[in-house]
């Protein structure tokens, strides 16, 4: 899942950045109104972490703008303002939750999962392919009981490709979904991850494989035990 981080605080930044990373998002981290609405526009987001004082604008103010350009995405506010008309404000702009600084990162990362889990969004509970269930909560796959070792990015391959089981997903969606627009990235990374997945689901007996649509992407299929 990919995430537009919007927080002009250089040191929350950082720990957000990390604490999202390592739950298994992507995530693209910018300190302006400007920017945000620049991204909004050219890119493709599943949730925005969006603060409202910002030092070119007033995060509302790309909120409601997201809104109206068709952004129908998730959108969770920061802010330091408490105030009972504050919030209300905010949800009538278009936020979908809204916590208040001082926070637990913990927390945050529960309330993005929730708001994922919402009937439209992009997060399921549990995907099953052949006898592959992940737990995208708890972020483990299993087979038979048995958890599969699997690294960060190639937990976030598996699950794309899960979530569009016998549909091919293009190597570009993947490269767009798993890395953020700061992360350097190989030609061959994604290559290279699906090689490891291969490798893993065929030790441990999975019914469903990965195939290679030369030239566009990779497709996950069910095959008979």
């Amino acid at each position: 899942m990919r995430v537009l981080l919007v927080e002009d605080e250089v040191r929350l930044v950082d720990l957000l950045r990390s604490t999202l990373v390592d739950a298994g998002f992507a995530v693209d981290a910018l300190m302006s109104a400007g920017d945000a609405n620049e991204a909004l526009a050219l890119g493709a987001y599943d949730v925005v972490i969006l603060d409202l004082c910002l030092p070119d604008g007033d995060g509302l103010d790309v909120l409601a703008s997201a809104r109206r350009g068709g952004k129908n995405m998730p959108i969770l506010v920061l802010t330091a303002r408490d105030a009972v008309e504050d919030r209300v404000r905010g949800l009538d702009a278009g936020a979908d939750d809204y916590l208040v600084k001082p926070f637990a990162t913990t927390e945050l990362v529960a309330r993005i999962k929730a708001l994922l889990r919402r009937p439209g969004h992009a997060l399921g509970t549990t995907l099953e392919a052949g006898n592959l269930l992940f737990d995208t909560i708890g972020r483990d796959v299993r087979i038979h009981g048995d958890t599969l070792a699997l690294a960060r990015q190639e937990l976030s391959v598996l699950e794309h490709l899960m979530r569009r089981l016998g549909r091919v997903v293009p190597k570009a969606v993947l490269e767009e979904r798993l890395y953020g627009m700061d992360d350097e990235l190989g030609s061959n990374a994604i290559p290279v991850h699906v090689h490891h997945l291969r490798r893993k689901l065929a030790e441990y007996g999975a019914t469903c494989a990965i195939h290679t649509v030369r030239g566009i992407g990779y497709l996950l299929i069910e095959e008979p035990s």
